[in-house]
């Protein structure tokens, strides 16, 4: 098995959806985390606040030193995430298949880097 991160991506400055679309989305979210959850293959997930309100940590030199806002100038962040243990690509694909569908907006797929072990 191999674990993915399926990444929910948000455009800047796309119309928001009305209340009815937001509760159905959440709806849909839920019922999808649900059938992970009953499949095997949830490992995590989670949501994220506004990019507006992160804090970048760096090293500059000898000092850590920390800005306000996102740390990419970008028109797409990271909005949420789920994290599956599935057997191959083509099953995160499908997964992310139906994630886009439940949250409306674009998924990455993307693989974790193997261990030393393996």
């Amino acid at each position: 098995m191999a674990e993915y991160m399926l990444s929910v991506h948000h455009v800047e400055g796309e119309a928001a959806p009305d209340a009815d679309t937001m509760q159905q989305m959440f709806t849909d979210v839920d019922a999808l985390n649900e059938r992970m959850r009953d499949s095997g293959v949830w490992v995590f997930a989670g949501g994220l606040q506004e990019p507006h309100i992160a804090t970048v940590v760096r090293e500059q030199g000898t000092e850590v030193v920390t800005t306000d806002g996102p740390f990419a100038e970008s028109k797409e962040h990271l909005g949420g995430f789920w994290i599956i243990d599935v057997p191959d690509h083509a099953t995160a694909v499908d997964w992310a298949s139906r994630a886009t569908r439940a949250c409306r907006g674009p998924v990455e797929v993307r693989p974790f880097q193997a261990g030393p072990e393996g």
